[in-house]
């Protein structure tokens, strides 16, 4: 069965997520800007959400971490806690 690795940044507005990630385009530190500004309990971590299988996270989270580039910043991507950031740090199929 696929596994995942991943970090995300949660945020309650697009335009928010928009901001964040032209700073980490720009080379701001994912887990540092994840420290700062994400709503999930994960952003005390730096965003790091572990290992994870298909079907554990939401569909629309799914969809990009098990077809999305690795080591890219994925988003906006909207679910229903707000929007995401999402970068795939390793990924089995």
């Amino acid at each position: 069965m696929a596994r995942a690795s991943a970090r995300h940044i949660l945020v309650e507005s697009e335009e928010k997520c928009n901001e964040l990630k032209k700073e980490i385009v720009e080379g701001a530190d994912f887990a540092e800007v994840a420290r700062q500004n994400s709503s999930c309990p994960s952003g005390k971590q730096g965003g790091d959400l572990g290992e994870f299988s298909p079907g554990q996270m939401v569909k629309e989270f799914d969809e990009v971490v098990f077809s999305g580039d690795l080591g890219t910043v994925h988003g906006p991507v909207k679910t229903q806690f707000g929007y995401h950031l999402i970068e795939i740090t390793s990924r089995t199929d």
